[in-house]
């Protein structure tokens, strides 16, 4: 009887799995394509040079963050699906943008980059009033741009059916990220003691976490673009909005996080960036804990509304970064095995699917080059 119900569980989630890549594929990246080329033609009008160079190259080098931001659109409804394509899109667009700004040489980063970072909370409110986030800057003459990304998020949002009813959710999500990159500075531009003071503070009791990992999930983005696909189901509730919201932030997130500052982790040694994953005292202890965040992460997303939704998104996320070329690195492998071995088979078989897409890309830059 065990085996029968284990059979069908795997036939049921296959089945959602080709399901919800043939929309993303025939449905959703289309319109992301659309997206970004219009987003790239803006850009290249921006009038500040300096500006110009960093919009162009956070849609280029980031395209991987966009394509994971419109993920969870494969599971809205149809009749809003571009629209919560638009709003994840933008909203990932301008945490990319804004970042990028923020980690630039400043006398004052932490005001700067809460500033610039405002645009996130703005991007989800119905309305409110005009900021200037380059209000710290020098370099401020975009044309426009960011107001206008701004104002197609919170245009898209306004368009889905129970936004209202998820924005106090994801408004906190917005505001824990604004603190995350205001506080998560550059060597070069102070210390981290005043992140892990806030961390810790922003830590709920009792459930184990060391103040980097909830550091990393408030500067996860995943449960926003949870919370906006939700906002497009006309039956969505608030007590749902706030089920995602504790199950993204801070298990969910954590993971997301630690796994991009995994990947990350040689090239900001090289930066003198400031990377999560280097509280961890050693490779070993960062799989034992990443173990942890995954196995949890698992647990929360199967005991959301549409559970496997969740666990999908959760399975590609993990596989998306751990098919990355460094995920094979020394300092990498014990916590990709440890998650791969936490999240299950549904993460691996996601992970040959991300392979065969980048051994497909490399065939067709080396065809062009031919």
């Amino acid at each position: 009887m065990r085996v029968h119900t284990f059979a069908r569980s795997r036939l049921a989630t296959g089945i959602t799995f080709t399901s919800a890549a043939a929309r993303y594929w025939l449905g959703v990246f289309p319109c992301v394509r659309s997206e970004l080329r219009h987003w790239r033609r803006r850009a290249r009008i921006i009038p500040d040079r300096q500006l110009r160079q960093i919009a162009l190259s956070e849609q280029r080098t980031k395209r991987g963050n966009i394509d994971g931001s419109a993920a969870f659109a494969a599971f809205a409804p149809a009749p809003h699906r571009r629209m919560v394509i638009r709003a994840q899109l933008a909203f990932q667009a301008i945490y990319d943008y804004v970042d990028t700004l923020a980690e630039q040489p400043h006398p004052k980063p932490i005001d700067n980059a809460r500033q610039l970072h405002h645009a996130l909370q703005v991007a989800l409110k119905h309305a409110g009033p005009s900021t200037s986030y380059y209000q710290h800057l020098a370099h401020r003459q975009d044309g426009g741009y960011l107001p206008a990304i701004v104002s197609a998020c919170r245009s898209a949002l306004d368009s889905l059916p129970s936004y209202p009813l998820v924005a106090c959710s994801a408004g906190r999500l917005a505001e824990r990220i604004v603190c995350f990159q205001s506080l998560n500075l550059t060597e070069a531009q102070g210390s981290y003691h005043a992140l892990a003071d806030w961390a810790g503070r922003q830590t709920p009791p009792d459930n184990g976490l060391r103040w980097w990992e909830t550091a990393a999930s408030a500067g996860s983005s995943l449960g926003i673009f949870a919370l906006i696909a939700s906002a497009a189901r006309p039956t969505t509730q608030a007590r749902e909005a706030a089920t995602i919201e504790h199950a993204y932030f801070p298990w969910i997130g954590a993971l997301h996080s630690l796994l991009d500052s995994l990947i990350d982790l040689p090239e900001d040694t090289t930066t003198s960036q400031h990377n999560l994953v280097q509280h961890y005292q050693s490779p070993a202890e960062t799989a034992t804990r990443m173990r942890l965040l995954a196995a949890e992460s698992v647990n929360h997303a199967r005991a959301l509304p549409r559970g496997q939704q969740h666990r999908l998104i959760l399975a590609g996320m993990v596989a998306n970064y751990l098919s990355a070329t460094d995920a094979r690195l020394p300092h990498a492998e014990p916590a990709k095995t440890a998650v791969l071995a936490a999240t299950g088979d549904l993460a691996k078989s996601t992970m040959l699917v991300f392979r065969l897409r980048a051994a497909a890309q490399i065939r067709a830059r080396f065809r062009t080059h031919q």
